[in-house]
């Protein structure tokens, strides 16, 4: 009986083995929905003037009288609203900032439908942190009616607040589901033939895509167009929107980029893949990257001097700038020099 379990866990250890290879290639896979968007479906943005209230003295430092600012007069306008009137000449505040409201709204979003909304000091307020926005209006057009209104509590990131060579910035935030939707938007209509636009254009990627959607849906049913597009033609029986959705469920296998990322704001370094980094020589500021062959009996130690072997790991010259605490744009500077020079193949984005 012992010697029948053995081989019966024998086989098992042996299926999986086999059948684990394929499954993580199925959980790499992206579906269509991810890459593409439909032609038509383009988000709309919506905007606002508000007033940001409960600061703890770090608004806007504004004062009324004859050259009161917008923070003032949007407390006296409010106010007015409720039939309170004060003079502008008696208002004293550092609890109050004027702020900029914007939103990304899809056009399939109905009435009731909430979203996040981002807020943006535009006076000299030192920080949102601890505030509320009060009840904005949101246009897509200046001079169009109110699609939407936002109001809550304000979320300031902390940033790079624990890296003491990061500014912290406290003059945005944002609000998760403040912004409702008041209005029906318009929406795009599936017609009978129709396109997905590649959200990052490539022919490799429209070709895999519409071999996927004719290995499925059958052959003809899409044509890559460009880089950028693929004509979607559906049958004029069945419905089309469930056939849309079996479309942008379909999985492909994705296409590797090399791309290095670097935050803007706190340095952060993300390298996709295995990527090494060449001979190369960048003296930046104060910092100098050496990285090349390095000498048995090579024991320099010049402040600033970065020294490290070919072929070694993005991450680990991100790790060596900053355990020498290289401010982040010098960072990105680096490596956009190692870029040019061809020490690095990969895109670098610095966002």
């Amino acid at each position: 009986m012992i010697h029948i379990n053995a081989r019966i866990l024998g086989a098992v250890a042996l299926a999986l083995v086999v059948v684990a290879p394929s499954a993580v290639l199925a959980q790499n896979d992206i579906k269509i929905r991810d890459l593409t968007a439909q032609e038509g479906a383009m988000p709309v943005r919506l905007v606002g003037y508000g007033l940001a209230v409960g600061l703890d003295g770090t608004g806007d430092r504004a004062i009324g009288g004859q050259t009161a600012g917008p923070t003032v007069q949007g407390v006296i306008n409010t106010l007015r609203r409720f039939n309170i009137e004060v003079p502008a000449d008696l208002i004293r505040m550092r609890n109050v900032a004027a702020v900029l409201v914007t939103a990304e709204v899809s056009p399939f979003l109905r009435a009731g439908g909430r979203f996040e909304i981002h807020v943006s000091s535009m006076g000299d307020a030192r920080s949102l942190r601890g505030g509320v926005l009060y009840m904005t209006p949101l246009v897509a057009d200046a001079n169009g009616p109110a699609l939407a209104s936002a109001q809550g509590a304000l979320l300031v990131s902390d940033g790079g607040a624990v890296q003491r060579y990061t500014p912290t910035h406290e003059t945005t935030a944002r609000i998760p589901s403040g912004g409702v939707l008041e209005a029906d938007l318009p929406r795009p209509a599936i017609a009978a033939v129709s396109r997905l636009l590649l959200r990052e254009p490539d022919l490799g990627m429209a070709t895999k895509i519409a071999a996927a959607i004719n290995g499925s849906m059958g052959e003809k049913t899409a044509l890559v167009e460009d880089e950028g597009a693929v004509i979607i033609t559906l049958a004029d029986s069945g419905s089309k929107p469930l056939a849309m959705a079996k479309i942008r469920e379909l999985a492909i296998a994705p296409e590797s980029r090399p791309r290095l990322v670097i935050d803007g704001r706190d340095g952060t370094v993300v390298a996709g893949g295995d990527m090494v980094v060449g001979s190369a020589t960048v003296s930046h500021g104060a910092i100098t990257l050496a990285i090349g062959k390095v000498a048995d009996n090579d024991t320099a130690a010049i402040p600033g001097s970065v020294r490290l072997p070919a072929g070694i790991p993005v991450q680990r010259v991100a790790t060596a700038l900053h355990a020498v605490q290289t401010p982040v744009n010098e960072i990105a500077a680096i490596f956009a020099a190692l870029r040019e020079v061809g020490a690095i193949t990969a895109e670098v984005i610095v966002r």
